[in-house]
């Protein structure tokens, strides 16, 4: 027998697995955003006018913020620009980045020397995101089963304790 409760909880961990896998979608669609800006977007050089660096331990990131004057003589101002705080250094002190530009994308700056591990940190991302999504959806599933088959282990100890007597 399953009480309503652990039923409730078993079929609500359903949505575990699920935002997993919007998580995978979402890193995957901002892993392609970055990509098509660095394959398709107008090379240009970005002055950078902020840069912060948080040695906190829990501050993982900092940011850098950017002037990107464009062709047609308007300047794309991108403001806290977050970066894993791995890559951070590497721009370190430098006023001028190489960038690619593409105006109205869903990512319309890259910076060009951390375009391939800012790729590659977004795609792995998506994709331990999916592998928790598969493991975590086969643990839901196990669990359903379990509680269908077997019924509630919690309320299977209980019930066998009282059908044993106490011994006097």
């Amino acid at each position: 027998m399953v009480s309503t409760s652990a039923r409730i909880i078993a079929r609500v961990l359903w949505f575990l697995p699920a935002l997993l896998l919007f998580l995978t979608l979402y890193q995957a669609k901002a892993a392609l955003d970055l990509r098509a800006t660095w394959q398709q977007g107008t090379p240009a050089s970005a002055e950078v006018f902020d840069y912060k660096d948080s040695n906190r331990a829990d501050v993982t990131y900092g940011y850098v913020s950017l002037r990107v004057p464009l062709a047609d003589g308007q300047v794309l101002t991108k403001e806290k620009l977050s970066l894993p705080k791995t890559l951070l250094p590497r721009l370190q002190g430098q006023p001028m980045l190489e960038v690619r530009v593409r105006p109205g994308a869903a990512q319309e700056v890259v910076i060009v020397s951390l375009m391939p591990a800012h790729w590659l940190i977004a795609a792995s991302q998506s994709g331990m995101a999916f592998m928790g999504a598969l493991l975590f959806a086969a643990g839901v599933f196990w669990w359903n089963r379990f509680l269908r088959r077997h019924g509630d282990p919690a309320r299977r100890s209980h019930d066998e304790e009282a059908l044993v007597e106490p011994q006097s």
